[in-house]
């Protein structure tokens, strides 16, 4: 039985960060995929639901060559998965959106809501962090603006304070000749969590990014990972190797849908898989 609770749907961001700072125990709502779970098993103790959907700004989905590409928090996954501006500019997201649970959901789940959620296995996370987003932030303090590698603080918790909330998503512009690709293992076809997700890219100057999820306290960039491989350069060799030395730069545990060895074995094979495929070449 879900607990009682006052809900309140503001229609700018004052009014919303206004509620968020005076009321003890209070949740944002936007998409509510996660939070209507947590309610209903009485995992937390909300007294306040915010719900955002109506704040104008916050379904805006931009792009620009100046600035990149702009996801609002109200922004459903399923326009991330349809937009031709995504598929072709930012190409590992979309793959990733794509994965994520249900065309139900998806239609429903946001992508702000998705890193906010802060799950280790998150789909999104791993391309955002190759790409280099940005969290846009409000509160009572003003705006600041978080790199998506330093959001996440551990299972579940981000750097979110009191009365702050997430605005936007924003990726920077990535050039011509960028290239990317989402790969991820479950343990059933269709809508399952992912047991490891590998998100690879290669920039336009050659250098290559690398993010992961389910296989960490948080979703991670493996920024040392990538220092070697762009140090030795990108080649098959380089790949076989990086396949190797990508286990000592994760902590797997097992649980329910898997044993950490298991998930040490597919980042391996998931890593290869992805660069090879962005090298033109085959497993």
């Amino acid at each position: 039985m879900i607990s009682r609770f006052q809900y309140f749907k503001p229609h700018n961001l004052s009014d919303a960060v206004q509620y968020l700072e005076k009321e003890d125990n209070s949740y944002v709502l936007a998409g509510g995929t996660d939070l209507m779970i947590l309610l209903r098993r009485n995992l937390i103790n909300a007294e306040h639901i915010v719900d955002i959907k109506a704040i104008p700004e916050l379904s805006a989905l931009e792009y620009s060559n100046s600035t990149g590409l702009t996801i609002g928090a109200g922004v459903v996954v399923n326009r991330l998965v349809d937009s031709e501006i995504v598929k072709t500019n930012y190409p590992a997201l979309q793959q990733a959106a794509a994965s994520l649970a249900s065309f139900q959901l998806r239609n429903r789940a946001t992508a702000v809501g998705n890193i906010c959620n802060a799950s280790p296995g998150a789909d999104l996370p791993p391309s955002l962090l190759v790409y280099d987003a940005l969290v846009n932030i409000t509160g009572p303090h003003g705006d600041r603006q978080v790199p998506v590698d330093q959001f996440f603080t551990g299972v579940k918790r981000t750097v979110l304070q009191r009365g702050e909330l997430v605005v936007s998503l924003q990726l920077p512009e990535p050039g011509e000749g960028d290239r990317s690709i989402y790969l991820r293992q479950t343990r059933l076809r269709g809508h399952d969590l992912a047991t490891v997700g590998v998100a690879s890219r290669i920039k336009p100057n050659g250098k290559v990014a690398i993010g992961i999820c389910a296989v960490a306290p948080t979703p991670l960039r493996l920024f040392a990972l990538e220092d070697k491989i762009n140090e030795r350069g990108l080649n098959k060799e380089t790949i076989d190797w990086a396949g190797e030395e990508i286990n000592a730069h994760i902590r797997p545990i097992s649980d329910v849908r898997s044993s950490a060895l298991y998930r040490l074995q597919m980042a391996s094979v998931l890593l290869k898989r992805g660069l090879l495929n962005l090298i033109g070449e085959e497993e």
